[in-house]
């Protein structure tokens, strides 16, 4: 009989639903039994997605109990457990997920068990600060949340479609639950299938729905948690021993220290609060109002004071109106408008594009800073600890210097004014210039304050060294094109054009033939004030007189 004794003192079972802790060993019985059955029944290998949570971490734990049961001769296939590293988690998350790979590894290895752990990252391309540092894509937001889809999801499908190539079919074990959401309830009942029980040669039935993906095809959905709830998420973690070496009561205690009250409450009926409300992710994450667990951490415990640069940074980049930091053109160049409602008055605004130069800078900046403060402060088990990887330093590099044409090469600068050492960049010949900051000087005392005159002659002059470098210059003049077509107005005159040819393609979509023949009229009438004249490759290269105009 297990005590019904979570946190050191007696808890209150939810009456929603109603289920005694006998109940509950039982169904730890039945759930076992399914495992393995999933497991015996067929060549299919099991994918586990472990976050290092306490769900994922209940049902590694579950796999993991089940299948040691098993003798050494049944335990025919691998089991898979793959975590990504964002590498923007909290920094004690982190740690407590790589060490806990690390003795599933060893323990694997010494229990003889089929388990492979795999820590998983993004692609250089496309990592927090690749994306935010270099391109200048703005702090995410619930109406652009690009992080999600870079960071997580493509990782996680990427291995995820590689054993389905290699094996033709996976069952992906979640720690997904019911009671998390109501979003999350509707989704895993809107999946539920029942069809594969035979396709699996199953001879028993399974009681928890087997689900489909429907972004990965050939991936059957198996959650053993779905109708748990969180203390009996907990119950399970505490009363039953961590059979990979692990110390469950060190995952109740970061998740405690992320309390704000520095504990796990007693559940006593559906809205109160518990342990697993703390959430444990992105420490740059702005879809949230306040990283409270980050917050709790600091206050609750003295030693974690350390964490307050990333807290700082955090909300430094987590402001309500960001536009003043941000291009008045899209990343491609562009200016586009859309509706604003602000306070009821309706007006056609530019859509924010990314960080300027300056803004990109400044938060480079901003996260070597909060590095080197961390590596300062941090306790000795955490003093090496990265924010922003030797690789996506050379990647913002590159991007700078090779896509936005900043040849002045300002990256090498901050990083040693911050830190006091030298850049190593790991890409071959990524210092050889032929162009760098005494040119930069140059052009921008030439072009005194006018900003995009500046930009336009940086993207010209380094477009032409970049052909110059190529066997072939096919394809200078229309990349030399693209450059006037995005820099070579100054910012009144973009936005002007772009209202023109806004207000031209509504009025040909409503009908409003007069207003068209208006518009076109006047520019045709005065082609010097025509918002869509500018300059062009041709025109700066065979100028025309007023007299030749005429």
């Amino acid at each position: 009989m297990i005590n019904n004794v979570i946190f050191g003192e007696p808890t209150q079972i939810s009456i929603f639903p109603s289920r005694t802790v006998d109940d509950f060993v039982i169904d730890i019985e039945i759930i076992i039994k399914e495992i393995q059955s999933l497991y015996l029944s067929n060549s299919i290998p099991f994918v586990i997605g472990y976050s290092g949570g306490k769900d994922s971490s209940a049902v590694v734990q579950l796999i993991w109990n089940a299948i040691s049961k098993l003798s050494i001769e049944e335990r025919h296939k691998k089991i898979y457990v793959m975590t990504t590293d964002t590498q923007v988690e909290n920094p004690l998350v982190s740690t407590w997920v790589k060490q806990s790979l690390a003795r599933m590894k060893n323990e694997a290895k010494m229990q003889q068990m089929p388990v492979e752990p795999y820590l998983l990252h993004p692609e250089i391309k496309d990592t927090f600060w690749t994306c935010l540092i270099g391109k200048g894509y703005p702090a995410p937001r619930q109406g652009f949340r690009w992080c999600t889809e870079r960071l997580k999801i493509t990782p996680t499908n990427h291995f995820i479609r590689q054993q389905i190539r290699e094996n033709g079919e996976v069952i992906l074990m979640l720690g997904t639950r019911k009671a998390e959401s109501n979003k999350r309830a509707s989704t895993m009942n809107k999946y539920e299938i029942n069809s594969f029980q035979e396709q699996l040669n199953l001879k028993e039935n399974i009681s928890k729905p087997l689900r489909y993906s429907g972004s990965l095809p050939n991936a059957i959905i198996y959650s053993p948690l779905e109708d748990w709830r969180t203390d009996e998420v907990w119950m399970y973690l505490m009363q039953w021993e961590n059979p990979w070496g692990g110390d469950n009561k060190e995952l109740l205690a970061m998740y405690r220290g992320a309390t704000a009250d520095n504990e796990c409450p007693l559940v006593v009926d559906t809205s109160t609060p518990s342990c697993g409300d703390s959430r444990l992710g992105c420490w740059v994450c702005t879809l949230v109002n306040k990283d409270k667990s980050m917050e709790a951490m600091i206050q609750n415990d003295q030693e974690k004071e350390w964490l307050q640069p990333l807290l700082d940074l955090r909300n430094e980049l987590d402001i309500e109106d960001d536009r003043p930091k941000r291009d008045f053109r899209r990343l491609v160049g562009k200016v586009q408008l859309f509706e604003r409602n602000l306070n009821g008055e309706i007006s056609i605004e530019p859509i924010p594009g990314p960080y300027t130069k300056q803004w990109r800078e400044y938060w480079l900046r901003r996260v070597l800073e909060a590095q080197e403060s961390v590596r300062t402060n941090a306790p000795e088990d955490m003093k090496d600890i990265t924010l922003i990887t030797t690789e996506e330093l050379s990647e913002i590099r590159r991007i700078w210097r090779e896509e936005k044409h900043e040849f002045d090469d300002q990256l090498p600068k901050i990083y040693k004014q911050v830190t006091g050492e030298t850049f190593q960049d790991p890409r071959p010949g990524a210092d050889n210039n032929l162009l760098g900051s005494e040119e930069w000087d140059i052009l921008a005392d030439i072009c005194a304050e006018d900003s995009m005159h500046l930009e336009l002659l940086a993207k010209l002059i380094d477009t032409e060294r970049q052909y110059f470098l190529k066997i072939s210059r096919k394809g200078i003049y229309k990349d030399l094109e693209k450059c006037f077509e995005s820099s070579s107005r100054s910012k009144e005159e973009a936005i002007e054009n772009a209202r023109y040819v806004y207000d031209l393609k509504n009025a040909a979509q409503s009908g409003n033939i007069a207003q068209v023949k208006e518009q076109l009229k006047e520019s045709f009438s005065e082609p010097e004030k025509d918002p869509q004249k500018q300059l062009t490759w041709a025109s700066m290269k065979f100028p025309t007189t007023d007299e030749e105009e005429e």
